[in-house]
């Protein structure tokens, strides 16, 4: 059985989209079976996976108004194990085409184009959400086992980590009681920092269990490697992005 992971935090710019690019990447070097599904209208982990981006033939708006199905919607990427379902810009607008539904049947929408027959043949089913607490987010959360969240390690890192867990904690209650906390994965960490520094300590001190023990640094190879179209492992293995990443997949694939 897949394990369903939302890669969640509704504050932009933490490094959402790079931890889903690479994470995704680096276990699919580890040979776990992987997909990625794009949620987010942005699409910018569609084009970090060198996919076609914004207006995609084929895209997760169609698999979630039930025009395609997982395997119709489903394209490979330049990794043998890696596979993705881009998202479009036509997903902004799938909310109020839903306005109508029932709440609790809307809230089910991407779980239920999920169907165990066409996710078994996966180790990982990633989602990449949009930075908010809306309508899309909901439904990965609804559909997902867990939920990693990156964190930023600046100022109002943690106003932003306790919105999202009180999010999470109804969704349990009304959707989804088996949905739990992958890990909180700090980002954009700078040892020369103190700010970052302290920003990590805090989050260990409120979330000893929860924090995972990799922390990715500021690299500029996970800001370069997406113009490329490419995850860091493929565009330079060495850096210290691409390793840090690896050692993520490792943790999770060990602990998870």
């Amino acid at each position: 059985m897949a394990q369903i992971v939302a890669i969640a935090n509704q504050k932009g710019g933490v490094g959402k989209t790079t931890t889903t690019i690479n994470l995704a990447a680096s276990l699919a070097v580890e040979e776990k079976r992987v997909l990625v599904i794009d949620l987010d209208p942005q699409s910018n982990t569609s084009s970090g996976l060198g996919l076609s981006a914004g207006h995609p033939p084929i895209s997760s708006y169609e698999l979630l108004s039930g025009a395609r199905t997982l395997k119709e919607a489903t394209q490979k990427t330049a990794l043998p194990y890696l596979e993705a379902i881009p998202c479009s810009v036509s997903m902004a607008g799938f909310e109020p085409e839903v306005a109508g539904a029932d709440p609790n049947e809307r809230a089910r929408i991407l779980k239920e184009r999920l169907p165990e027959n066409e996710t078994s043949g996966y180790d990982f089913i990633l989602l990449d959400c949009p930075p908010s607490l809306g309508f899309i987010t909901l439904n990965a959360l609804v559909a997902a086992n867990s939920v990693l969240i990156p964190v930023q390690c600046e100022f109002f890192a943690l106003e932003g980590l306790g919105q999202l867990i009180k999010t999470m904690e109804r969704v349990r209650q009304r959707w989804n009681t088996g949905l739990k906390i992958e890990g909180i994965l700090p980002t954009m960490y700078d040892k020369r920092n103190k700010l970052s520094t302290s920003v990590l300590d805090e989050l260990k001190k409120h979330f000893p269990e929860e924090v995972f023990s990799c922390v990715i640094p500021r690299n500029v190879t996970l800001g370069e490697a997406p113009s490329h179209g490419k995850p860091a492992v493929l565009y330079d293995v060495l850096s210290k992005g691409a390793q840090s990443y690896m050692t993520l997949a490792k943790e999770i694939l060990a602990y998870g």
